[in-house]
C-alpha cells in the first residue's frame, strides 16, 4: 500500500513538472489531456474546439491537447485537475461519478428511451446541473460529447443474451454503476483501464469488454475480440471539464470564449460521430468481426432491480424519475 502511494506521489509530480507552464502566464495556453487515439471522433471535436477558441480569442487564449493517456488514466487527469496541476480533460461520465456522485444517473442501463432523449437531458436543465454540480469537487463541466452507445466485444463466444455472460470476465471502467450492471447481467465485471486493455484481453485476463463502436475500432481490440452484439446499453456521454482553479484565473471574457468555443465543438463533434461510428462498424467487419443485434427487452428486464436500489437515494432517484419524464 506504501509503495503504491509513493508510486502515485510519484506520478503527480513528474506530470506537475510537465505541466508547470500551465499556470496561465505568457501565451494562455489551457493544457488538456485524453487518453483517446487521435484518430478518435471526440479528440477531433476537442482539435476543432482548439482551433475556435484561438480565432475567437485573437490567439490570447490557447489549447494544447495531449491525447493517448500521455498524462495518465482518466482518473489521475481528473486528480490532476482537482490540485491545479492540468486544465481540462475529457473523461466519460462513468469514472467521474467517483469524484461527482449525482453523474451516475447518466451511466444507468436503459435509462435513455432514445439518442433524442438522451441529448434532450444532456442539453437540457438536468444536464446543466450535473455539469456544474461538479464544481464543489474542484471540477467544472463544459459540455456533454456524443460517445454513442456501449455494446459487448468478446472473444470466444457471441452475446445473444444476458445468459451468454455468465461466467465470463467484463472489462468495465471505475464506476460502481458499471460493476452493477454487468453483474445483474450474470457477468464478472472487472475494473481495467482502457490503456491496458488490450493486453489484458490478449492474456485471457478479461474475455471481453463494452464501449461504442469508435472505441472498439480505434483500440484494434477488434483483433482479439470477433464478435460485437449491439445491445446497447447503455448511453454514456463523455464529459469536456475544467479545473475550477483554472476556470478561476480566467477572465469573464475568457470565460465567455472558452465556453463559447466548447460549445460550439459540441456540434462538429456529433457529426465528426455520426461518420465514425459507420467507418468503424464497417471496418471492423472486414477485419472479420461477427455484429450481433440481439434482443434488448431480455437485457433492460434485468437491470431493472438496479433501479430499485436507488428508492432509498432521494437525490438520485428524484433525477432518474425527471429523466423518464421528459418526453
Amino acid at each position: 500500500m506504501i509503495n503504491q502511494l509513493w508510486t502515485r506521489l510519484l506520478f503527480l509530480a513528474l506530470v506537475c513538472s510537465i505541466l508547470s507552464c500551465s499556470e496561465l502566464q505568457e501565451g494562455k495556453v489551457l493544457k488538456l489531456a485524453h487518453g483517446l487515439d487521435v484518430k478518435h471522433p471526440v479528440h477531433g471535436g476537442m482539435v476543432y474546439m482548439a482551433q475556435d477558441l484561438e480565432k475567437r480569442s485573437g490567439g490570447k487564449l490557447k489549447i494544447q491537447i495531449y491525447p493517448s493517456g500521455q498524462l495518465g488514466s482518466e482518473r489521475q487527469c481528473l486528480e490532476l485537475l482537482q490540485i491545479g496541476s492540468l486544465d481540462m480533460t475529457k473523461v466519460s461520465a462513468a469514472p467521474l461519478e467517483n469524484f461527482s456522485p449525482k453523474t451516475k444517473v447518466l451511466s444507468l442501463p436503459y435509462i435513455f428511451r432514445d439518442e433524442d432523449h438522451a441529448w434532450e437531458v444532456f442539453n437540457g436543465d438536468i444536464g446543466k446541473e450535473l455539469l456544474v454540480g461538479a464544481e464543489e469537487f474542484w471540477l467544472r463541466g463544459l459540455v456533454f460529447y456524443d460517445a454513442g452507445s456501449r455494446s459487448f466485444y468478446t472473444k470466444d463466444r457471441p452475446i445473444n443474451s444476458p445468459a451468454d455472460l455468465k461466467g465470463l470476465k467484463i472489462r468495465v471502467q471505475n464506476s460502481q454503476t458499471a460493476l452493477q450492471m454487468v453483474s445483474a447481467l450474470g457477468g464478472s465485471p472487472t475494473p481495467i483501464s482502457f490503456g491496458e486493455l488490450y493486453t489484458s484481453l490478449q492474456q485471457g485476463v478479461v474475455d471481453g469488454a463494452e464501449n461504442n463502436a469508435p472505441s472498439f475500432y480505434t483500440s484494434r481490440h477488434y483483433e482479439v475480440c470477433k464478435y460485437y452484439s449491439i445491445d446497447e446499453h447503455a448511453v454514456v456521454p463523455d464529459v469536456l471539464l475544467i479545473g475550477t482553479s483554472t476556470w478561476n484565473r480566467l477572465s469573464v471574457q475568457e470565460q465567455e470564449w472558452l465556453q463559447a468555443a466548447a460549445d460550439a465543438s459540441v456540434t462538429e463533434q456529433r457529426k465528426l460521430w455520426k461518420v465514425a461510428n459507420q467507418e468503424a462498424l464497417d471496418k471492423v467487419i472486414e477485419a472479420g468481426v461477427e455484429i450481433i443485434y440481439p434482443d434488448k427487452a431480455p437485457f433492460s428486464d434485468q437491470v431493472s432491480e438496479i433501479y430499485e436500489s436507488y428508492k432509498d437515494n432521494p437525490e438520485i432517484f428524484s433525477l432518474i424519475e425527471r429523466i423518464r419524464s421528459i418526453q
